[in-house]
């Protein structure tokens, strides 16, 4: 599933591949991934218009023109955002095309089209459309993180994922930043101690960095991620054998040791 290291790199290739080119032609192959416009909507008010810089909040991409409208797009659990050429072929599950000036082609492709594109008119639209997400993951800061954190009841790990409170953040990056913080993903969130959520806010901020530089959650021996999906995984830090449940009906993987339950 793309999480914020992901939508940044969608964010770099939207930038790199589209920034300052004319759109000339948008082709609808699927309309089941558009909300609230249609394929003609989409097509009037996007061919002609120049790509602006785009912009990420959380999970959501940001592709503005220049004195136009912004398109928005979400990419579910299966989407992703490529830089081809007019002339190739599209794959099945590419979804909406953008050809551009310079001989450049985006596509938004998606198998499972959970999530998908709409189409903002001016910025209170885009505000509309990111009403109740939480601030992005990746910007905020601490004071504004332990906040959002004693504003809420419940478990930790399902509190992190909560795009109202963070946006950005899923099921491996919070596993991850959990199992670096050494905090258990069932404790109460209201438990925390101020230096626990300063030590979580530590450790989340090292992790998305060094996440986004890899374009996502890499699967590194060094990290839990390298581990969980092994038959039988054991914590990379101590070789205790890992954890499973289920939190708000995500697959949650810990390590008993270095993440002991404190009730």
């Amino acid at each position: 599933m793309p999480e914020l290291p992901d939508v940044e790199g969608f964010r770099e290739v939207l930038e790199s591949c589209a920034k300052g080119r004319v759109i000339r032609r948008v082709d609808v192959r699927d309309a089941g991934v558009l909300h609230g416009v249609s394929a003609l909507r989409l097509r009037d008010a996007l061919e002609g218009r120049r790509f602006g810089r785009p912009e990420r909040h959380g999970k959501w991409l940001l592709a503005r023109t220049d004195d136009g409208p912004t398109l928005m797009l979400h990419f579910g659990m299966t989407g992703a955002l490529l830089c081809d050429r007019p002339d190739d072929e599209p794959e099945p599950h590419d979804r909406v095309l953008f050809t551009l000036d310079g001989g450049r082609q985006l596509r938004y492709r998606d198998q499972r089209k959970l999530r998908g594109l709409w189409l903002a008119d001016d910025d209170s639209d885009v505000a509309r459309l990111l009403e109740g997400q939480g601030p992005d993951a990746m910007a905020v800061d601490r004071k504004d993180f332990e906040a959002a954190l004693t504003a809420r009841r419940g478990r930790v790990k399902t509190v992190l994922t909560d795009q109202s409170v963070l946006a950005g953040l899923g099921n491996l990056l919070a596993d991850e930043i959990l199992w670096r913080a050494k905090l258990n993903p069932t404790g109460r969130v209201n438990d925390l101690t101020e230096p626990e959520r300063r030590r979580l806010y530590t450790h989340m901020r090292r992790t998305l960095r060094s996440a986004v530089t890899a374009g996502r959650v890499p699967p590194r021996d060094s990290w839990l991620t390298g581990h969980r999906d092994a038959p039988d995984p054991t914590c990379p830090r101590c070789g205790t054998h890992l954890r499973r449940t289920r939190l708000a009906s995500r697959t949650t993987v810990w390590c008993p040791h270095c993440q002991p339950d404190g009730s």
